[in-house]
C-alpha cells in the first residue's frame, strides 16, 4: 500500500548524464531540464553532478522517494555501474534502473526494439560514440569508442594551432564545427573567420578558414566512428545483419548533426543511413518512454 503511494506522489526521472549536457525527464511532464554537465558540488556532496542534477529536478521532500532510471554507456564496467547505482541511492533514489545509452536512442529514435528483427543505432555524444545491433529489446553486439563531439572539437583546435600558429577556445571550436564542419565533400565550400591569440606574436588575431580545411582536421575522429560502424557490422550475425541492410542505420547524439556524416557513413556502408527526429534527446526521451511504459522498462533496464 505505502508503495503505491510512493509512486502516486513521486516524481520518477529518466536521466541522460551525457558528457557535455546532463537531461532530464520527469513522468508525465516530459524533458525538464537540459543544463551543462559541468557543475560546481561541495566537496563533501556524494555522487558529485549525478547527485545535483537528481535532487535540482526531484525538489520534493526526500520523504517521497523516486525512481530514476540512468542511461549509461554501453562498455560501462561493472565498478562504474556501481558508483552510478550508488551515487543515484544517495541522491534519494527508491529504485534505479540502468538502461544502456544505444537502447535507450533507440527507443526514442522510434525503433521497434523488442521485435526480433535487428536494428542498428548509432549514438554519437560528447565523449564517447555507441554503435549497437538491437534484437529482442537486447543488444546483440556492440562498440564503444571514447570519440565524439569533444574530440572533434580538440581536432579543430589542434588544427589551427599547428597550421596558423592561432589558439582558440573550445567554444570557438565547437562553433566552427557546427557552422562550417563537415564530413562529406560538397560543392559549396563555406568559410568562416575566427579570433583567437597569435602564438608568436602574443596579440589577438583573426583568419578565415574554409569548410574543406576542417573537414581533414576532423578526419581522424570522423573515421573511428565510422571503422566502429564497420566492425560492428562485421560482428552482426547473418540473419540480422539482413535486416540492417534493409532497415538502415539510425544516427542519434549531438555530433550525428555534423554536416555529411551521414552521406559518408552511407558510402562507406553502402548502406541507407538516416537521422533520427531528435538525435540530441533520443537517449532521454528513450529512457523517459521505458519509464512511462512498466513492460518496456521491464525487459531493457536493470535493477540496480
Amino acid at each position: 500500500m505505502f508503495n503505491g503511494l510512493y509512486k502516486l506522489f513521486s516524481r520518477d526521472l529518466a536521466v541522460d548524464l551525457g558528457t557535455a549536457n546532463t537531461l532530464i525527464y520527469v513522468r508525465g511532464m516530459g524533458i525538464v531540464s537540459n543544463e551543462p554537465s559541468v557543475v560546481a558540488v561541495r566537496q563533501d556532496s556524494r555522487g558529485g553532478k549525478t547527485v545535483y542534477f537528481i535532487r535540482a529536478a526531484h525538489n520534493r521532500s526526500r520523504l517521497v522517494k523516486p525512481r530514476v532510471i540512468i542511461g549509461i554507456p554501453s562498455g560501462i564496467t561493472e565498478v562504474e555501474r556501481r558508483a552510478v547505482r550508488e551515487a543515484v541511492k544517495s541522491a534519494g533514489a527508491r529504485e534505479v534502473y540502468l538502461i544502456e545509452q544505444p537502447i535507450a536512442a533507440a527507443i526514442g529514435a522510434g525503433l521497434p526494439i523488442t521485435e526480433p528483427s535487428g536494428h542498428m543505432i548509432v549514438d554519437i555524444g560528447g565523449g564517447t560514440s555507441d554503435v549497437a545491433v538491437i534484437s529482442l529489446a537486447g543488444i546483440v553486439c556492440a562498440k564503444s569508442v571514447r570519440v565524439g563531439g569533444d574530440k572533434m572539437d580538440e581536432a579543430i583546435i589542434q588544427h589551427i594551432k599547428r597550421r596558423y600558429n592561432l589558439l582558440i577556445g573550445e567554444r570557438t571550436a565547437e562553433l566552427i564545427k557546427i557552422t562550417v564542419g563537415n564530413a562529406y565533400p560538397s560543392d559549396e565550400v563555406l568559410t568562416m573567420d575566427i579570433k583567437g591569440r597569435d602564438l608568436v606574436a602574443g596579440v589577438p588575431r583573426t583568419l578565415t578558414v574554409s569548410s574543406d580545411e576542417v573537414r581533414d582536421a576532423l578526419a581522424e575522429p570522423v573515421n573511428a566512428i565510422v571503422e566502429a560502424v564497420k566492425g560492428t557490422l562485421e560482428r552482426t550475425p547473418p540473419e540480422l545483419a539482413g535486416d540492417v541492410a534493409d532497415r538502415g542505420i539510425v544516427l542519434a547524439g549531438g555530433g550525428a548533426l555534423l554536416k555529411g556524416f551521414d552521406a559518408l557513413l552511407r558510402e562507406e556502408t553502402g548502406l541507407p543511413v538516416f537521422l533520427a527526429e531528435d538525435p540530441l534527446s533520443s537517449v532521454v526521451i528513450g529512457a523517459g518512454k521505458a519509464l512511462e511504459e512498466l513492460n518496456i522498462l521491464r525487459q531493457v533496464c536493470s535493477l540496480a
